[in-house]
């Protein structure tokens, strides 16, 4: 359940943490091409700076063929024969936004595929732990499942695969998280990321390696005549609104296959053909279904789905999902609405706690370690991943923020920046300081701890040696990656309009942002937290500018600026106009 921290007074809006000083460089992709003036040159320009082609088709016929996923073809007839012999399937997925979508993937789609009993069982955050744990398998074995598959999780559940073997229960999984030296012994593993797999696109999320062995499984079902008049074949593509969900949500690269997957939701969901559960949560956030980009998926749908398993239990966000019933969805969709805000203000205060040590360190030590470790003993353990990314995005560091578990165990949630592998950085902790952790694992960008409290200092300092070791000295500065001066004649609702519903943008193949100097005006700061401000071009053209949580700025902006930003859409009240979202402002004067 939900513990909140909260007293009555910080319950109320507060003003944004200050601005820390951290240097922020603007850096052109590159200094020597002009940025196109034509609206289809633009777009041709941004592609080739992703290393990608206009031209390239996001038809699903591009992705990458099933058969090179090692693994898929023993995974496929061992849950071919569970569906044909009517067998009971456990669906044991993860409680982030991936294993949320993935297990809902997963249970429609086996139901579709004619399986007779599916069940989905998620653990808590708060007393079950990640993955596939023995004492989750106990609770497991209590429904008496005849094969239990994993979702986003299991490859390094060693102990729990080992118990559910014991209890005669075989264990399909379905992972994308790196595997550790051993793999599980289970009846069978599809993973992009396990020794000996082929498969080109190494950043699928969970979520699409469920959908990848669903197809796999409709192949060996139709080899064995499975389908027929009275059995339709499903068309598995009706779920790629929820793989595009769990893909953006979870931050994975979108590489060529991955922006297949999620383009190809993204039009089903503009078109209407979506999950009720998913449109709920895109209507309560104020999105516009037929106009809705990644954007909205990672920034709108997705953390009012994460907030479930942030809080409390991420079985609602899979029911909100699975449901066929609009009123049901709705219904969900609020509730999680309603967690979703109680997660913002355990965060920003959380934030505000943490902004404060990170003050003392650098009052104290005249500059910041390069990597960043911290506790407060009240935190929600829930809620430190998102804090860790806020920090990181922050201070440009790699940052670990603990909470203390009901056990009395710290459970730390790590996030990365470009160039440091944080699953590799904690095995070489490991090496270095054998059992100074319990448990650890993820990727590069995203990882979790398990210690006692006690290890904490010793493990600060580790964690903070191995970071100096690898990054070097190399200054911490955020570096903002421009893709150049917008001419004034694009910076035009066509052009935003153009720029929202290409691509799709994300991880990898970063939303375009340009920059360039402009007079301001009626700079003011909105809700304690945001600059509002009027941006004039040389020749005249003016814009409105909005820059979230950079209230800071204005203290040092004079009449002239120059910014970087993001070109959208306003859609406010049914009046659309081109506005410019600010990621940096600093004054020219």
């Amino acid at each position: 359940m939900l513990k909140s921290h909260l007293s009555p007074t910080h319950r109320r809006r507060r003003s944004a943490p200050a601005a820390t000083g951290l240097p922020v460089r603007i850096r052109r992709r590159s200094e020597s091409v002009t940025v196109p003036r034509e609206l289809e040159a633009l777009m041709q320009s941004l592609y080739q700076n992703r290393g990608a082609s206009r031209d390239q088709s996001c038809t699903l016929a591009g992705l990458h063929p099933v058969e090179q996923l090692h693994g898929s073809a023993s995974a496929a007839a061992l849950l071919a024969r569970a569906i044909t012999e009517g067998q009971r399937i456990l669906i044991v997925g993860d409680y982030d936004a991936d294993g949320a979508t993935g297990s809902a993937v997963a249970l429609l789609g086996l139901r579709a595929l004619g399986a007779a009993a599916t069940d989905h069982l998620t653990p808590s955050r708060f007393t079950d732990g990640y993955g596939l744990s023995p004492a989750l398998v106990e609770v497991a074995a209590t429904r008496a499942p005849d094969l239990i598959i994993t979702v986003d999780n299991g490859i390094a559940s060693l102990a729990g695969v080992e118990r559910a073997n014991a209890l005669g229960i075989p264990v399909l999984i379905t992972d994308h998280h790196l595997p550790g030296a051993q793999l599980p012994a289970a009846a069978a593993i599809v993973n992009p990321n396990q020794p000996g797999c082929a498969f080109p696109s190494k950043s699928l999320a969970g979520v699409g390696v469920i959908f990848y062995l669903l197809v796999a499984t409709r192949a060996c079902l139709r080899a064995r005549g499975w389908f027929g008049a009275q059995r339709p074949e499903p068309n598995l593509a009706a779920w790629l609104d929820l793989v595009a969900l769990g893909t953006v949500a979870d931050v994975v690269a979108l590489d060529q296959n991955n922006r297949i997957l999620v383009e190809q939701g993204l039009r089903r969901i503009r078109h209407g053909r979506c999950r009720p559960g998913l449109r709920a949560l895109l209507e309560i956030g104020g999105c516009r279904v037929e106009q809705v980009t990644a954007r909205d998926l990672g920034f709108v749908a997705g953390p009012r789905l994460n907030a479930a398993g942030r809080l409390e239990d991420m079985s609602i966000g899979v029911e909100c999902l699975v449901t066929d019933d609009p009123v049901r969805a709705m219904q969900l969709a609020r509730e999680l609405d309603r967690l979703n805000r109680q997660r913002r203000e355990l965060e920003f205060e959380m934030r505000e706690a943490a902004e404060t040590l990170v003050a003392q360190l650098s009052s104290s030590d005249q500059e910041l370690p390069p990597g960043l470790c911290l506790f407060g003993k009240d935190w929600h353990q829930g809620v430190i991943g998102i804090v860790a990314s806020r920090l990181k995005e922050h201070y440009h560091r790699p940052v670990i923020v603990f909470a203390r578990g009901d056990d009395g165990r710290l459970r730390g949630s790590a996030r990365s920046i470009d160039g440091l592998h944080l699953r590799d950085l904690l095995a070489a902790i490991d090496r270095r300081h054998p059992g100074l952790m319990e448990r650890f694992g993820g990727h590069a960008m995203a990882a979790g701890v398990t210690m006692a409290e006690a290890h904490l200092e010793v493990f600060r300092q580790a964690f903070i040696a191995t970071v100096a070791a690898e990054l070097g000295a190399v200054a911490q500065v955020r570096e903002i990656l421009s893709d150049g001066e917008l001419a004034s004649s694009l910076l035009s609702l066509e052009t935003a309009t153009a720029l929202r519903l290409a691509a799709p943008w994300g991880k990898g193949f970063p939303e375009p942002v340009f920059d360039g100097e402009f007079a301001i005006s009626e700079v003011r700061v909105i809700k304690d937290q945001h600059l509002k401000l009027r941006a004039q071009t040389n020749d005249g053209i003016a814009i409105d500018a909005i820059g979230f949580q950079l209230a800071a700025c204005k203290a040092e902006l004079g009449t002239r600026a120059h910014l970087a930003y993001r070109l959208d859409v306003n859609d406010y009240r049914g009046l659309r106009q081109p506005q410019l979202i600010l990621e940096h402002a600093q004054s020219v004067d």
